[in-house]
């Protein structure tokens, strides 16, 4: 699986260096078109790139799975084809197209990354990024490339290869201490036993809290990062509150994830509190969030505490969805729940949908439910959001957009990720390109936070405690705060097992770490 990050034991030992995005999928596009053309704005936006698309080194054959079993459109072509297609749509679509340096293409070849055309298209097109930095981070830490049918089934349908856990890194480097944050039922994992907190040891007998050497490494990685179904690695898990270890082997599978879990129902001497664990903005949470928020409308909750500490993005559109449940229709009623811009030659900008609405009905994600059912919502004035490094873009977007019609937004955990930018995938000879293609703003106009939301009560993310348990001290700090109006003490020592003061790494795929807007349909 290549995507623009590198491997995430290298940068250093075990840190994945996480290139998070905001891409485009999810919601429609404009299908007018400029005065005097037969073109759409969304066939403009590529016009030149277009003409020379699909002229592919290494041409797919057959149909497209993801595209009505049509034949792929591949033609037989080179890798300077390709790279000529790259450079002319970085030039179309990029935000920043102007700081685009010099690049000599003609360096990029096959031969010099080890016979891969793959690679050779992805460190050209990371070479083409802007070099501007920017408060001491890359301006475009996003832009990054990944197989196109790999992300058409994880994006459209929760897939992926793996185990059905999510591995969270509280040292990155040795001594190394990785932990469960939570896992997907019905998975390796889940029929494992393994449940969060509990700690990583080793992969396939290679010790993964100090080993540093590149065979120990390249060892951890393949067991981290399984690339084939049926690929089995061995893990040393020392449980949550054990003394004892014991070995798990585990056989990587075709996952389908849960992006919607624990949606309960807390009851305070002050009224119901709901809670919901919200992972990813995936199609599939389309309907699982439409439910989870009439269980909690029909329990008669009057505050909400949404957990996005683990949620990447995805996207844009669920996240208006869910802020629509959230704030209800008269807050709502009219208001942008966020406005795009893009570069000034990209004709998007001149698109009827250039600013999102909050959709109070489905937008057809989800095959299981009927495109344009009306949402439920709980019309509160305030919503606690539970939140970490791992909170990203579309996850942003709700606490920005929110914000935006005056809901009084709680921020407990750690500072979000800071990405207000997006893209839409675009896919050339079975490589998808998310190039950063615009940035976002609220209905207020405010979206200036590249270096990402900061709490108002800072609280280090607990292990100790399942996901959901009033004891765990996210949600703990949440109920209090909403008791006595501040977070109270929210400490606890840095030596309890699970407990965590350092900041949280989490291993997962670029694609997790998203907010996508949708391609026109």
């Amino acid at each position: 699986m290549r995507c623009s990050l590198p491997s995430p034991l290298r940068t250093p030992l075990l840190l994945l260096a996480s290139s998070v995005l905001l891409a485009a999928c999810g919601g429609g596009g404009s299908s007018g078109s400029f005065a005097g053309s037969n073109l759409t704005l969304w066939e403009q936006r590529t016009a030149q790139s277009d003409k020379i698309a699909a002229i592919c080194a290494v041409p797919r054959t057959g149909v497209d799975p993801f595209n009505n079993n049509r034949p792929y459109p591949d033609r037989s072509g080179t890798l300077a084809d390709e790279r000529n297609w790259v450079r002319t749509y970085m030039d179309e679509v990029y935000l920043w197209y102007r700081e685009i340096p010099f690049v000599d293409a003609g360096n990029y070849t096959a031969a010099e990354y080890g016979g891969s055309v793959t690679d050779a298209l992805d460190a050209y097109f990371q070479a083409l990024k802007t070099p501007q930095i920017v408060d001491d981070r890359p301006k475009d830490g996003f832009s990054f490339t990944f197989p196109t049918d790999e992300w058409r089934a994880l994006s459209q349908g929760g897939v992926s290869v793996g185990y059905g856990m999510q591995v969270a890194l509280l040292a990155t480097r040795p001594p190394r201490e990785a932990r469960i944050a939570y896992t997907d039922p019905n998975t390796p994992a889940a029929a494992a036993s393994i449940a969060r907190g509990g700690a990583i040891l080793a992969i396939d007998g290679v010790d993964l809290v100090n080993d540093s050497s590149d065979d120990g490494v390249d060892t951890l990685n393949r067991g981290l990062f399984p690339s084939t179904e049926g690929e089995r690695h061995t893990f040393t898990i020392r449980d949550l509150g054990s003394d004892s270890t014991r070995d798990v082997t585990l056989s990587a599978q075709v996952v389908t994830s849960t992006p919607v879990q624990n949606v309960l129902t807390l009851d305070t001497a002050s009224g119901r509190v709901g809670y919901l664990l919200f992972n990813d903005h995936i199609a599939t949470a389309e309907g699982q969030l439409l439910r989870a928020i009439t269980q909690l409308r029909d329990a008669g909750v009057s505050d909400l505490v949404l957990d996005l500490r683990y949620n990447g993005g995805g996207f844009l559109d669920i996240a208006s969805e869910l802020s629509f449940m959230i704030a209800g229709d008269t807050r709502t009623r009219g208001k942008t729940f966020e406005r795009l811009s893009f570069n000034d030659k990209n004709p998007l900008a001149r698109a009827s949908d250039v600013a999102t609405p909050f959709h109070s009905s489905t937008q057809g994600f989800d095959r299981s439910v009927a495109e344009g059912t009306p949402l439920p919502t709980l019309n509160l004035p305030r919503v606690f959001v539970l939140i970490g490094d791992g909170t990203c873009s579309a996850s942003e977007a709700i606490i920005n957009g929110l914000r935006g019609v005056d809901v009084d937004v709680v921020l407990i955990g750690d500072t979000t990720c800071g990405k207000p930018y997006g893209f839409y995938a675009q896919d050339n000879c079975g490589l998808s390109y998310f190039a950063i293609e615009f940035a976002g703003v609220n209905n207020k106009g405010f979206g200036d936070y590249a270096n990402g939301f900061v709490p108002g009560c800072i609280v280090a993310d607990d292990f100790t405690a399942a996901l959901g348990n009033p004891q765990e001290d996210l949600l703990a700090t949440a109920l209090r705060y909403r008791d006595v109006g501040n977070c109270g003490s929210a400490t606890r020592p840095s030596s309890a097992d699970g407990a965590n003061t350092r900041p949280v790494t989490l291993l997962r795929s670029p694609l997790r770490e998203n907010a996508y807007r949708a391609i026109p349909r």
